[in-house]
């Protein structure tokens, strides 16, 4: 990534935006993702001596420890904490939300690796190299996982809009 030198902590404004999206982007905005992206950071200080520079950017490296902070975080979640309540709103506030609740619904029905791959590129804005970095694989099978997951979600989010038109249609509401 441009800009990143070899010091894990070199720019570290841009560390922090990248490492709090994507911690948001798996846990939400607020507590949780501020929570992960300073221990990310604390463990980061105390094992800095471990980055290796031959094996990577060290945003590829602040990333794989976030991931691991992330799913800790998810891990201690309550089981009915995870899954999006249902919402009434007014206004532009109402259709963000309904979107992002739906976006969370079928998201979560996804499989971990998918809902990884995802946050990795759309809550942390990596490319596909970079993460191919991170999770240790050929950016040629990142991109192609990439590809199917984003598919399947399509296909989710498609089913959840049919069914919603279906019931409204059908005078069931």
């Amino acid at each position: 990534m441009k800009g990143f030198h070899r010091d894990p902590f070199a720019h570290p404004e841009e560390m922090i935006r990248h490492v709090y999206a994507y911690a948001a982007y798996r846990l939400g905005d607020g507590h949780d993702a501020e929570d992960v992206t300073s221990e990310v950071f604390e463990r980061a200080i105390r094992y800095r001596r471990s980055y290796d520079r031959s094996k990577g950017e060290p945003l590829g490296w602040l990333l794989g420890i976030a991931r691991r902070c992330a799913d800790d975080a998810l891990a201690k979640r309550p089981r009915e904490e995870a899954e999006p309540e249902e919402i009434a709103a007014v206004g532009s506030v109402e259709d963000d939300t309904v979107r992002r609740v739906t976006l969370d619904a079928a998201l979560a029905q996804l499989s971990e690796r998918d809902q990884e791959l995802i946050a990795l590129r759309y809550g942390a804005e990596l490319t596909a190299p970079q993460i191919a970095q991170v999770m240790d694989a050929q950016t040629n099978a990142i991109e192609v996982a990439l590809h199917r997951a984003l598919a399947r979600l399509r296909r989710i989010l498609e089913a959840e809009e049919a069914e919603t038109a279906g019931l409204f249609g059908s005078g069931r509401v």
